[in-house]
Formats: structure tokens, sequence, C-alpha cells
């Protein structure tokens, strides 16, 4: 890990264990400081009070006073400069003993943060249902950690809400959808219905069958929000082939140019989910590359996931569009964009991202320099079996 000159911008742990290791060192200078002044105070002096009395032994022989006085001053230089060497040393082999418990105890500190960032990066794939769920003291990460469980608990509920009034008003939308298209069928049936009728029938069942797969959409786009709770596995280059095999003939009404390199591409998930994703890429290239537009689908392992990658010939995209179209209802440039399963109802690239999301997946898309678009969706992988 690479440390700025500034330690404003160290990482918190690098911060952490600085302070320690600085805390460690003054604290160890003090303590060098005050045990050399205790060991100079206690060693003999040089010029002791009465050395200047000594005149002689106890035998009466005259003494070197001077000599003597030498002897003890080297003596006590010897013994205080190997006192401070040997003191800075162990200081020296402390603090790098300090610096890496300080490293150690630092992680530990902050091991709670860790989690709560954890948390914060598997809810922003929308999985709300994740909390933190600390034990132990009350103490500031603890509240921390509870005041962020309550606010994922007030996303949730609401997310949720929300899902259900566009789950139920969509349900409740089908029933009198598929009865006006009912009544206009047997209506046209009868040989005696107007020619008003007659006229106004094939439009009215135009928007009529557009209103349905609007809702039809909304349905799907409600339940890609949630997490896959139940995941199986599945293979992608599977569900690629049976799309292209339902997507054949429509393809050829439209002349378009199908080709198809289906490698292995083992992943979990909801299966269903999984085909409405691969069918909405195959039926937006299909309906929006134009008459003998040329279509490419491609599954395979990428990396430590899987992806596939749909490439179509169509209308030029200007970059900064492309991001737009993963939008509900947004098309680009008023142009009949990638968007929907079949008749532009706008919801079609909305519905990938999300399946993606909701796979912990990511689905992106590119413009073509001359012209359609690039999608592609990248999945874990099926972990190996041991």
């Amino acid at each position: 890990m690479r440390l700025g000159a500034n330690p404003a911008r160290w990482p918190v742990r690098a911060r952490l264990t600085a302070l320690y290791a600085g805390a460690f060192a003054v604290a160890g200078a003090v303590l060098v400081t005050m045990t050399y002044v205790l060991v100079s105070e206690s060693l003999v002096r040089p010029n002791p009070p009465g050395a200047d009395d000594l005149s002689g032994d106890r035998f009466g022989r005259p003494l070197d006073v001077e000599a003597i006085r030498e002897a003890i001053a080297a003596y006590r230089e010897d013994v205080l400069d190997r006192l401070l060497l040997w003191s800075l040393i162990a200081l020296a082999g402390a603090l790098v003993l300090a610096v890496c418990l300080g490293w150690l105890v630092a992680g530990r500190a902050l091991r709670p943060l860790q989690r709560v960032t954890d948390t914060a990066r598997r809810v922003a794939d929308r999985n709300l249902h994740e909390r933190i769920a600390m034990s132990g003291p009350r103490d500031e990460l603890k509240e921390l950690a509870d005041t962020f469980d309550a606010m994922l608990e007030r996303l949730d509920r609401s997310f949720d809400a929300q899902r259900r009034f566009v789950a139920n008003a969509s349900h409740e939308l089908r029933t009198p959808l598929a009865v006006n298209r009912t009544l206009l069928e047997v209506a046209l049936g009868d040989p005696d219905v107007s020619d008003d009728l007659k006229r106004l029938a094939p439009t009215i069942l135009a928007t009529n069958e557009r209103s349905e797969r609007l809702v039809e959409g909304l349905l799907t786009l409600a339940r890609s929000e949630q997490t896959v709770t139940s995941p199986t596995p599945v293979d992608l280059s599977e569900i690629a082939a049976h799309v292209l095999q339902q997507e054949r003939d429509e393809a050829s009404s439209h002349g378009v140019t199908v080709t198809a390199a289906l490698e292995p591409a083992p992943t979990t998930g909801n299966a269903v989910l999984l085909e409405r994703l691969v069918a909405n890429l195959v039926q937006n290239a299909v309906r929006h590359g134009g008459d003998g537009a040329q279509l490419r689908v491609w599954t395979g392992v990428a990396g430590d996931g899987v992806a596939l990658q749909v490439e179509n010939t169509g209308p030029v995209f200007a970059p900064y569009e492309v991001e737009g179209l993963f939008e509900p209802f947004r098309r680009g440039n008023g142009r009949t964009a990638a968007t929907g399963a079949g008749g532009g109802i706008g919801l079609g690239l909305s519905i990938v991202r999300s399946v993606a999301h909701a796979h912990d997946g990511t689905a992106t898309a590119h413009a073509r320099a001359d012209g359609g678009l690039l999608v592609r969706v990248d999945l874990p992988a099926t972990p190996a079996r041991s």
C-alpha cells in the first residue's frame, strides 16, 4: 500500500497505526530520558564531597586523586553511553513491534466498519433485505450499524410497497384488456358488424395488444427488481438457443441474418427471468435493426463469470444516447430504438438491466460505429463443485 506525503489522505487504518506508533514513540522517549537521568544521578560522580581531603590510603601511601577522578569520569561516561545506545536500540525495536501490533489492532477495531461497508455494497445491488445486525456493547459503532439497519428497513418497506403496487395494478389491468380483446374479436366474427367497426377494429386491437404488452412488461419489471430467492443452475447457451429457435420465423420475415456462437455459460438464477432477458435482446435486434440487418449472439465464459453478447446492425446511435436506453420508456433520439419486447413499449432494456442486477450481474450497451448496438450481460458463473 502506497502512502502519500499528506497523512490526511492516508486510509483510516494507516492513520490509526501511525497514531498508535507516535504515542508509543513519545512514551518511549520519555521513559528513556527518565531512565538516563535517574541512572546518571545514581552513578558516582568524579568529584564526590570530601574527595579533596583524601591524602593517602590506610597504609599511609599517597593517592593519585586526579587519576581516580578520571577513572570515575570515564566509567560514568561509558555506562551512560551504553545505557543510551541500548535504550535507543530497544526503543527502535519496540517501535517496529508497536507498528505491527498497531496495524493489527486498528484492523480489528475497524472490522465492524468493514461489515457496514460490505452490507452497503450488497444493498447497492438492490439486495435491501440485508442487515448488519451488529452485536456487542452499545457504543458508537453499534449505534451507527443500528441506524443503518433502520434506514434499510424503511427503504425495504418503501420499495416493497412500490413493487406490490405495480404488480397489483398490472394484474388489475390485465383482466379488462383481455375482455376488450375478446369482445372485439367476437364482434368482428359477426357477419352483421358495421363497416365503421371493421375499420376501427384493427387499430383498437393493436392499441389493446400494445397495452397488454405494456402491462406484461411492468409485471416482469416488478418481478425482476427483486432478489432471486431460489436460484437454480441454468446455462445461458441453452436459453439463447431456445430463444433463437422461437424467434427464427420473425427473423426470417424481416430478412435478418442470425449468427450464433453459443459456448457453455453455466450460471445460477431464475430461468424464466433469464429467458425474458435473452428474448428482449433478440427481439430488439430483430424488430429494430431494420430489414436485412445482421444479428450475432454469443455466450461463453468471460473471466470469473459468464457473459451473453447480442450485437446487431441498425440505426446509428450517438454514444451519449445509449445509457438512456436502459431507462423505462426511453427511446434513442426519437427513433425506434432497442426498447421493449416488440412494439416499442420502452421497457425492454430496463427489464434486461433489472434482471441482470437481480442475478448480481451487469448489463451494458455500446453504440457500433457503423450503426446498431452491442449489448453485453455479465453474470456470476456457477461455483465449481468440489
